[in-house]
């Protein structure tokens, strides 16, 4: 199966050359990138960050663990974290504590379903149905967000009660992702894309097959933007979306740091150039508009 190339930008659908472990051919075409996206200067591009996202990420990764911890202490963070964490010691039911909304957006938050914060009652009986059922909520949702079904497996509220999150490493574990998260998003305000390509090379490994790549949002969109794959797949049955993917990705190469790191970097360089690209345009197209409206006067 062929895939098109007709949603990036053409200079950089012609720098693709298949991945490898080694990420050598990765490097090539991610330093041709970086050469389009920039063209040698630091002039930015309105709409657009002017800073070096491969730079970015090395920087991001190398203070993480300390900025995660100043993330933590920022005023609204840190009320959160305390009213999380004295609600969950103090709880004496499920129904109780996930119908606190301070506590059920720090849990969201912390398993990669934040967005799902405006939603809960279906977050409520979705963490509350039993993940071994095959017809529970949980797993319905699963279809169309992994999160759902792991963060349902993870606390078995359905089971075990408060027994698992009243546990204080599984509420360290909660509020230190919630910080985290945090601390990924504010990084797109400068970067975009830094924070999805954080999340994939820390959870890469987990995934190992296809099937779970698309059932991951962040997977799902750091793959297909790095492999050049339209959006327009989600369309298609699941076999073609499957087959799309592992066409382009030996998955097994999640594996390898090495690999990870090379792929997230494509990832960035190619959001950096579409994002580039398509602030140019949009000038372009403001220029003319201007142009347009001086001669209609």
């Amino acid at each position: 199966m062929s895939i098109s190339f007709s949603g990036l930008p053409t200079n950089i659908a012609s720098l693709f050359s298949p991945l490898s472990a080694s990420g050598t051919s990765a490097t090539t075409s991610i330093t041709s990138i970086l050469n389009v996206a920039f063209g040698g200067t630091t002039a930015a591009v309105t709409g657009a960050s002017s800073e070096n996202p491969i730079v970015a990420l090395e920087i991001a990764q190398r203070n993480q663990t300390q900025d995660i911890k100043t993330e933590a202490l920022q005023p609204a963070v840190e009320r959160n974290i305390t009213a999380f964490t004295t609600a969950v010691q103090n709880a004496k039911s499920v129904t109780q504590l996930l119908s606190n909304p301070t506590v059920l957006t720090v849990l969201l938050t912390a398993n990669g379903l934040g967005s799902e914060s405006y939603y809960p009652a279906l977050a409520q009986k979705a963490l509350m149905s039993n993940p071994s059922d095959p017809n529970s909520l949980a797993n319905q949702l699963a279809s169309s967000n992994s999160q759902w079904l792991s963060t349902a497996q993870t606390y078995q509220f359905a089971t075990k009660g408060l027994s698992i999150i009243q546990n204080p490493k599984a509420i360290s574990t909660i509020t230190n992702g919630y910080a985290e998260v945090l601390w990924r998003q504010s990084l797109d305000q400068q970067t975009p894309g830094l924070s999805d390509a954080l999340y994939f090379i820390q959870n890469a490994k987990n995934f190992t097959s296809a099937d779970q790549i698309l059932g991951d949002a962040v997977m799902r969109s750091v793959v297909t933007t790095a492999l050049g794959i339209p959006q327009q797949l989600a369309y298609q049955p699941l076999a073609a979306q499957q087959q799309a993917i592992t066409n382009q990705l030996t998955i097994e190469d999640l594996q390898k740091p090495q690999f990870v790191q090379s792929f997230a970097d494509r990832f960035l360089a190619v959001t950096q150039s579409t994002a580039q690209s398509g602030a140019a345009s949009s000038t372009n197209l403001s220029s003319l508009a201007v142009q347009a409206q001086s001669l209609i006067a």
